[in-house]
């Protein structure tokens, strides 16, 4: 596959202070308990709905930081498309792998995708991803995501609403590092990386785990800008 015209949006960012020390290792330590933790997910499942929609049928979807599988990239697959996961986790990406053989995953940093010219794709998630990386780093990530997708395609993004900027956290027994914008400027940063928002969600979720506190999801519906 050719190189898409986004190739290169993490050109011009130092990532010599990027730190993902821990980040994966917590995940891989998680495992399957994520899903127990976060049992019900009708946000997610109705952002995936609308993603599934709106591609052409079999399409190819981009599931960015895929987690266990469940439910987005079993979702999509069972809706004819075919789904590329990537994450950093080793562990999540077995789970993946034997919740969703029909898929294919990779794993990788974000900022490595475009180097492994995977796309272009028709449609892409991005569900509780992209707050794992700095605030600096995130529209870098969102421009590259706008090159990885064809023109019009669709994009579902989940976020945690929350002021906050690597902020460590604890997390199902271990410590993560997380980013989140209030919506407004959640709106602006995608916005400015080349996507227009074709519509959002706000949910009130508290986990089934008393380790991680309740808090505030916004999905966004959008569509990749030319």
């Amino acid at each position: 596959m050719g190189r898409t015209d986004g190739h290169g949006a993490y050109k011009g960012f130092d990532r010599s202070g990027i730190d993902r020390t821990g980040q994966a290792e917590a995940f891989d330590t998680i495992g399957d308990r994520y899903d127990e933790a976060f049992p019900h997910k009708e946000g997610q499942l109705a952002a995936g709905a609308w993603l599934a929609a709106e591609l052409p049928a079999g399409a190819r979807v981009l599931d960015l930081g895929c987690g266990t599988g469940l439910p987005t990239a079993r979702q999509l697959t069972d809706a004819g498309h075919r789904v590329t996961g990537v994450d950093l986790s080793a562990a999540m990406l077995k789970l993946c792998r034997d919740n969703v053989p029909e898929a294919e995953f990779h794993r990788m940093d974000f900022a490595d995708l475009e180097k492994r010219n995977l796309g272009p794709f028709d449609g892409a998630a991005a569900f509780f991803s992209l707050l794992m990386l700095p605030r600096e780093e995130i529209p870098y990530a969102l421009r590259m995501l706008h090159g990885q997708l064809r023109e019009g395609g669709p994009l579902a993004i989940a976020m945690v609403e929350a002021d906050v900027n690597d902020f460590s956290i604890p997390f199902l027994g271990n410590t993560i590092r997380v980013s989140g914008y209030l919506r407004d400027d959640l709106r602006r940063v995608v916005r400015e990386a080349g996507f227009e928002i074709a519509g959002e969600d706000a949910y009130a979720y508290a986990p089934a785990s008393t380790d991680v506190p309740p808090e505030i999801q916004l999905f966004l519906r959008c569509r990749r800008r030319p």
